[in-house]
């Protein structure tokens, strides 16, 4: 993959805030006549750099007010168990986001959740079942001052 200009960084940058934008009015934003720029982002787009546009929604329209960081640790640290415990995160609606990381755990989740019951039920029930689960421990959002995920 080739490397990335100053003028893609500003474009990636617009495009991470305003997926939407106009190709016309991020030509402009970025200094690029209209063609240019849209071969730039059809570039990105074909070598994997843009991976895809979404909708950043709020969970509280979406009937969401329960957001925790979940810390996992796991008894066994092979990789069939963390294909396992993998596996069973894709599978939960609840888990909007499961990242692998180093350090005392295993893993990291972003759990969202309608209300701290729904939460409690997915604990117990979900995460506390997973055979080789050695700890959980819930952080709780309380607020979300800066939250650029898109």
């Amino acid at each position: 993959m080739g490397q990335i200009d100053i003028i893609s960084e500003h474009i990636l940058r617009i495009l991470s805030h305003e997926g939407r934008i106009s190709n016309l009015e991020l030509a402009e934003r970025v200094g690029l006549s209209p063609s240019a720029c849209l071969r730039r982002v059809q570039d990105m787009e074909r070598r994997g750099v843009i991976t895809g546009y979404r909708a950043v929604t709020d969970p509280a329209q979406l009937g969401i007010g329960f957001i925790a960081y979940v810390t996992v640790g796991l008894s066994r640290h092979t990789k069939a168990a963390q294909e396992d415990f993998e596996r069973l995160m894709r599978a939960a609606p609840q888990v909007r986001e499961c990242h692998n990381v180093t350090g005392t755990v295993e893993y990291l989740l972003r759990v969202e959740a309608r209300d701290l019951a729904a939460y409690k039920e997915f604990h117990t029930d979900y995460l506390g079942a997973f055979p080789y689960l050695d700890r959980l421990t819930t952080l709780v959002v309380m607020g979300s001052p800066k939250d650029e995920r898109a």
